[in-house]
């Protein structure tokens, strides 16, 4: 069993900032990529950053230059640094995780419950 919970969402006024957190637990044995998406309501859920297990990252081209995506594999965690924040950055962000368990010999994407994001003009 695995669980990835999520923290650090709220209500920012536009050009601040939020630092999202994502903690893996559970029969882990390794994780691979983690990264984070985005969906607004009524549109499909948007990669928004990803880092491999070697530190390799990617982003949507829309957070370029402000979001940050880092992780600390000796915690399970990821974070996500959103800075310059902009109304259209308004979504719930969801974790997510390419892990393998003890208990297989592959590995499967895994997500957390959600964080919401809300940036005012």
């Amino acid at each position: 069993q695995v669980q990835l919970v999520e923290s650090g969402g709220g209500l920012v006024q536009a050009g601040g900032s939020l630092r999202l957190s994502c903690a893996a637990s559970g029969s882990i044995f390794r994780i691979n990529a983690m990264g984070w998406y985005r969906q607004v309501p009524g549109k499909q859920r948007e990669l928004v950053a990803v880092i491999t297990s070697g530190g390799s990252t990617n982003y949507a081209d829309s957070v370029k230059g402000r979001f940050t995506i880092s992780r600390d594999n000796a915690k399970n965690t990821v974070y996500l640094l959103m800075n310059s924040l902009k109304p259209e950055d308004t979504a719930v962000y969801y974790c997510n995780a390419d892990i393998q368990t003890w208990v297989t010999t592959t590995s499967y994407d895994y997500w957390g419950q959600g964080t919401q994001v809300t940036v005012s003009s």
